[in-house]
């Protein structure tokens, strides 16, 4: 038998072969599709609520951060004098010159 007759045979047992694994492969393709359409449908309901949770926080902190009555500047000086009060309590070297 030469080397054509050989490769006859094998071939035409590898085009079905080939043919039921890209199927196979196709349907787990098309299930994961689904399974993510899915899982898409059933958390888009829910991250748009999280999306209005969120959009009402930023409002609130929009309105505390513009409302007149919120002294930002006096409360960041608060925080750098008791911050000053605490370098005032480490050691400092000797040579140090100028103030912190």
């Amino acid at each position: 038998m030469s080397f054509g007759a050989n490769i006859v045979p094998i071939v035409a047992l590898c085009i079905p072969i080939v043919a039921i694994w890209t199927r196979h492969r196709t349907r787990i393709a098309e299930m994961h599709i689904n399974a993510a359409a899915r899982q898409n449908a059933e958390l888009g309901g829910s991250s748009a609520a999280q999306m209005a949770q969120l959009e009402e926080r930023v409002r609130v902190l929009e309105r505390i951060v513009t409302d007149r009555n919120y002294d930002l500047a006096h409360q960041i000086e608060a925080l750098r004098s008791d911050e000053g009060r605490l370098d005032d309590k480490s050691p400092r070297p000797a040579n140090l010159t100028h103030n912190l």
